[in-house]
């Protein structure tokens, strides 16, 4: 199996909004959480630029952590890490494979039973049929569901539906890590076993990409951090160098 590596290349991400040209309040808060409005088209809609020349080498080994205010880009950026987005310009290489908790939830059919979603989810997350097998009876009992398992997904309440996602999401070891923040779900003896699932994961893992607001994550688990703002990068260096800039402290 090859290392795992990212390579962005002057990428630029830019989202259409439509009838903007009228909403006068809404363009001026996108000019300041974003790029800004970087053009307005005569049938009214406005392009504003998410990132804008980002170019970033990632190798294995590498636990990065992604900083910035709300609309800086962190999401758009893990979005295309994870194949979500395609750079509306520019390059984006990854080798690797990729395991995205951004949205544990995806590919989820309420009408299925717990052990379908299973097979459902873990087919979107691009694992094989047979990989799937191998696991299934590991993410069943991690859920402790019993037998619940079987009953449709929209039966459950809520907790137990974060719990299902929450295990096949973290039921496989991808080369490359995307996350959104810490997972944190249901019970007090829940949380303690699902935090010690992704710590398996995150040290299994050869490139760990963590968004987050919190300091002690990102100074406990990472060794570089980006600093995003207005869809650039504003600095990029060592977790203790970058932290201490965007922190203050």
């Amino acid at each position: 199996m090859n290392s795992a590596s990212i390579k962005l290349k002057n990428v630029d991400v830019v989202f259409p909004v439509y009838n903007a040209s009228s909403l006068s309040l809404k363009n001026r808060t996108l000019s300041k959480i974003t790029g800004g409005i970087i053009d307005r088209r005569h049938d009214g809609i406005s392009l504003i630029k998410g990132l804008e020349n980002i170019d970033l080498n990632i190798c294995s080994g590498e636990r990065v952590g992604l900083v910035g205010h709300n609309g800086a880009g962190k999401t758009t950026l893990l979005r295309i890490l994870s194949g979500i987005f395609e750079p509306t310009s520019g390059k984006a290489d990854i080798r690797g494979s990729c395991n995205s908790l951004i949205n544990i939830g995806l590919g989820i059919d309420p009408e299925a039973t717990g052990r379908e979603n299973i097979l459902l989810r873990g087919v979107m997350m691009g694992m094989k049929p047979s990989e799937i097998r191998r696991n299934i009876d590991d993410i069943i009992d991690f859920t402790g569901l019993g037998n619940f398992i079987d009953l449709p997904f929209r039966t459950y309440s809520t907790g137990m539906q974060m719990r299902l996602a929450f295990a096949v999401s973290t039921g496989i070891r991808p080369q490359v890590l995307i996350m959104d923040e810490w997972l944190s779900t249901g019970d007090e003896e829940f949380r303690e076993r699902a935090n010690q699932r992704i710590s398996e994961v995150v040290n299994l893992s050869e490139i760990l990409i963590l968004a987050s607001h919190s300091h002690d994550l990102l100074s406990s688990n990472c060794n570089r951090v980006i600093w995003l703002e207005h869809g650039k990068i504003r600095m990029d260096d060592k977790s203790e160098v970058v932290l201490k800039a965007y922190f203050g402290f």
